[in-house]
């Protein structure tokens, strides 16, 4: 009977492994559950044991990409095992080298190709670049053979001792909140084509607009008229424009959303949270400041809940409220993409070929490539800056009155 050996799946979202090393060579005979091979994913080094006794045909070399799923050898496992003279071999040498006290485990693993101490392929390549000697890692593979995870056991550690020396440090356990915020951040990382584009904003025409109409709205409202109604409301008229923006990832597929809930990032007391005002696009500016300062006290207050925080279509940050010039913001998953805001700085710009100085700020959107192409993310951003530099038109139908509800 001829036996298939497939790749197993190292895990969700592996769907290639690397041959690192074969540990047999074609036309051998293999004992069930002889490990035969070292595959490399993106996240572990993986054994490869024999299913079956029999003799083995490798249909894939050293250094291949293979799919999960696919045939890489094949087991006869109808063929006899040949007479072993293993133990007489062992015996042997182990009397004649006595006086070297060489180990019975050394000697097998020498007859099967390689000595203890080796490193696989991906095990060198990381000591080779920490320039640590082989000779001073244990290997836990087979014959001693040193893998992947040996080689990153033994890079070095962190040395509070010699950091340290003396003085006082303080050790404090991450809060459940920051450790989950932790763990989705290196996931987005690792998990999507992430890439961020920029572009710039003149703010005076909504410094103006705030300048005459802040007081009448605030004694109208009972909020002030801030950027991030601007802000949501362009982002809004973007994402209708551009609705792979407004869009996530579901396996193979792309889910579109006819609604826009915006998440707003606000610092709390534990933390960097992000509430979702649902439904923007039926909001009024005074509607959108009156949510997101109701959101950001019971984030403040620490009263806000997960519902209120989970189901946002696209996020929008604020980094400029502590003094930042310039951030590549990480997306917020399951959405696509993200919108970083940034302080406002009076900078010297070319306006119909003279130098003015005006308040400029920068914008990043960090978007996932998988879905939102190139020419939609800047389009998208472009949409959004074209907005903010006139508002009037593409934010309020040429109405400031009626728009701000005065």
């Amino acid at each position: 009977m001829i036996l298939e050996i497939k790749v197993p799946s190292p895990g969700e979202s592996i769907s290639e492994v690397e041959i690192a090393e074969w540990l047999v060579k074609n036309g051998d005979y293999v004992e069930k559950d002889q490990i035969i091979a070292e595959l490399d994913s993106d996240k572990a080094t993986l054994d490869l044991p024999a299913e079956q006794s029999g003799v083995i045909t490798l249909k894939a070399n050293e250094g291949d990409a293979v799919e999960v799923g696919s045939v890489i050898c094949l087991i006869d496992t109808s063929a006899k095992a040949p007479k072993s003279n293993e133990k007489k071999v062992v015996k042997e040498v182990v009397e004649s080298n006595a006086e070297q006290e060489t180990p019975i485990k050394e000697i097998k693993s020498k007859e099967k190709g390689f000595a203890s101490g080796t490193a696989s392929p991906a095990a060198a390549k990381i000591l080779d670049e920490k320039n640590i000697s082989s000779s001073k890692v244990i290997g836990s593979g087979k014959g001693g053979r040193i893998t992947k995870d040996d080689a990153l056991k033994a890079l070095p550690k962190v040395d509070l001792d010699a950091i340290v020396k003396g003085r006082k440090i303080e050790s404090k356990k991450l809060s459940m909140l920051r450790r989950k915020v932790a763990q989705r951040l290196v996931a987005v990382k690792n998990q999507t084509a992430m890439l961020t584009t920029f572009n710039e904003v003149n703010m005076t025409p909504i410094f103006e607009l705030r300048k005459k109409y802040k007081e009448d709205f605030k004694e109208k409202h009972g909020v002030g008229l801030g950027f991030m109604s601007f802000f949501t409301k362009a982002v809004v008229q973007a994402l209708q424009e551009f609705p792979d923006v407004n869009s996530m990832i579901d396996g193979d597929l792309q889910i579109k959303y006819d609604f826009f809930d915006i998440s707003i990032a606000v610092s709390g007391p534990k933390g960097l949270m992000v509430p979702v005002v649902r439904d923007a696009q039926k909001l009024t500016f005074s509607g959108i400041e009156k949510e997101i300062k109701r959101l950001a006290i019971r984030a403040r207050d620490g009263e806000i809940t997960v519902d209120e925080m989970t189901g946002g279509t696209f996020t929008i940050t604020n980094g400029g409220v502590f003094g930042s010039m310039l951030s590549t913001p990480i997306i917020n998953p399951p959405q696509s993409a993200i919108l970083g805001m940034h302080n406002i700085v009076e900078r010297p710009i070319a306006v119909g070929g003279k130098v003015e100085v005006h308040p400029i700020m920068y914008l990043a959107l960090s978007y996932d490539h998988r879905i939102i192409d190139g020419k939609e993310s800047v389009g998208f951003l472009v949409n959004i800056k074209e907005a903010l530099e006139n508002p009037v038109d593409k934010l309020m139908n040429g109405n400031i009155k009626k728009a701000l509800e005065l």
